[in-house]
């Protein structure tokens, strides 16, 4: 009986140590130290431009704004009141009423969005020849061909979906109906047409080519498991991984998106576990968008999440990735969502959707972290700190840049040092409370403000983010890994001396 007894403890005490070996093994050490692997299953187009190089009609991509000026009234195409009524030609000058978003059908053709997001097409749903901007949803009726002068692209006539060329009769009156093929000044079907800003995100280059082309090769190149070693041995630990809402739905992801982003983050995984690292996974783009900027795979840049369904869309895409990961011992945070953008995700709204999205993450695990993102634009930084005090396991995320605003411009080198050390140190330890949320520094950059910097500038900047974002209590991350801007790739300032961390 005794050497029975004394088995069993004998038994309990090994299995009590591979149980501690095993959760030491998988234990976060804070803080983190990562960089973060954009525009790799969230395409960034300034990232790398010459992804978009095979795109025919490149610069015509969805979301592109676009104004057009008839050749002959020499004045600007417009829905009334912005959309809502009919086109007219009436304006000498341009503004956002006179402007017309993209949404890419094929390479030459298009539907219309107005600024009230109403679709321009034929009256009638199709069977007039007058242009109203009146539909929600896009139908035939909408669809328009961009026919563009070989010898002056810019210069266009517009094919309605009856076949026939919009022109501009009068100042009021804007009709499909001309038959005409010159491009004379005088001809009413000729516009200069003027881009007046284009996106270049995961839904422009997925919708630009066929879905064969789209961005399958690049998920398979850009980051290999080479990088996670290279990582792992210049002292970086976790890695960030932004991925948009159709991972959940791969792969056979809806229109345009393309299949692929699940396998390699599933090979993250297993090359993070290969090097001792941990993953940070971001949900960068939700459905809507919730910024209307192109790392949220936006179609057209407006900023529509934040409904009921949106919520529940958004949820359930975070029950996908906790399911499929809160097991995996290399699962270090998951981050609800990606830089929402203040009005437009109220906080009311924002926080709805974090708890949810919060205790859907704890059906599956209570280890695995919790991160929140302040919202952008005119917000509180502080705004979360309240509600998270009352979750376990969660992290306030917050991004600091000395870019976006010429004040860092109007700063010399040591004035931007000056103000890491003391407004980016003072930001954040303003979230650190007692009992409350972690802080994570989820993106900063080598890059800033001041327009000429030597070697040694960046040098010394980069040592002041290191040592003030190093006070993060859950750590911070690098934006980004690889880019073809260099001060943006942490690979090579650590290649050419810039960092050391």
């Amino acid at each position: 009986m005794a050497n029975f007894v004394f088995l069993n403890l004998l038994l309990a005490f090994y299995l009590s140590c591979i149980f501690s070996l095993s959760n030491a093994q998988n234990a976060i050490q804070l803080p983190l130290k990562s960089v973060n692997l954009g525009n790799w299953l969230v395409i960034e187009g300034w990232m790398k431009p010459s992804l978009f190089d095979g795109i025919p009609n490149k610069d015509l991509l969805d979301g592109t704004q676009v104004q057009f000026k008839s050749a002959k009234l020499q004045k600007y195409l417009c829905p009334e009141n912005g959309g809502g009524t009919v086109l007219v030609a009436n304006r000498s000058s341009a503004s956002s009423w006179e402007t017309f978003r993209l949404w890419r059908i094929n390479e030459s053709s298009f539907n219309f969005r107005s600024f009230n997001k109403q679709f321009v097409g034929l009256e009638n749903q199709g069977q007039g020849n007058t242009l109203v901007a009146v539909s929600n949803d896009p139908g035939n009726s909408e669809n328009f061909q961009i026919v563009r002068n070989d010898a002056d692209p810019n210069r266009v006539r517009i094919r309605a979906a009856n076949g026939l060329f919009l022109q501009t009769q009068t100042e009021t009156l804007v009709t499909a109906n001309y038959e005409g093929s010159t491009w004379d000044d005088n001809d009413p079907s000729v516009f200069e047409m003027t881009i007046v800003s284009t996106i270049r995100g995961e839904y422009q280059i997925s919708n630009g080519y066929d879905p064969e082309r789209a961005s399958q090769d690049h998920r398979n190149t850009y980051i290999t498991e080479e990088d996670f070693s290279f990582m792992s041995s210049n002292g970086l630990n976790a890695v960030r991984i932004p991925i948009g809402w159709w991972i959940a739905y791969d792969p056979t992801p809806p229109t345009p998106f393309v299949g692929g982003s699940l396998q390699a983050l599933d090979n993250a995984f297993q090359w993070a576990q290969n090097h001792g690292m941990k993953v940070i996974i971001d949900l960068h783009a939700v459905q809507g968008s919730q910024n209307g900027n192109e790392h949220s795979a936006t179609r057209d840049g407006f900023q529509e999440w934040g409904s009921d369904s949106d919520i529940q869309d958004t949820v359930a895409v975070i029950d996908f990735l906790a399911a499929r990961y809160a097991n995996n011992p290399s699962l270090a945070a998951i981050g609800l969502m990606n830089e929402p953008m203040s009005p437009g995700v109220t906080l009311e709204t924002l926080i709805r959707y974090y708890q949810m999205g919060y205790n859907t993450v704890r059906k599956y695990t209570s280890n695995a972290y919790v991160v929140l993102s302040n919202r952008l634009g005119p917000a509180n930084s502080k705004e979360l700190l309240s509600f998270a005090g009352s979750l376990s396991n969660v992290v306030v995320e917050v991004h600091y840049y000395n870019l976006y605003s010429e004040s860092y411009r109007r700063m010399d080198v040591q004035q931007n040092i000056n103000f890491i050390y003391h407004q980016r140190s003072s930001d954040l330890s303003a979230l650190s409370v007692p009992n409350g949320p972690l802080s994570f520094v989820g993106e900063w950059s080598g890059e800033f403000g001041t327009p000429v910097k030597s070697k040694e500038d960046y040098q010394r900047f980069a040592e002041a983010q290191l040592d003030v974002y190093g006070r993060a209590t859950f750590g911070w991350a690098f934006w980004a890994y690889k880019c073809d801007a260099n001060l943006w790739s942490l690979k090579w300032m650590i290649e050419n001396n810039y960092i050391t961390l």
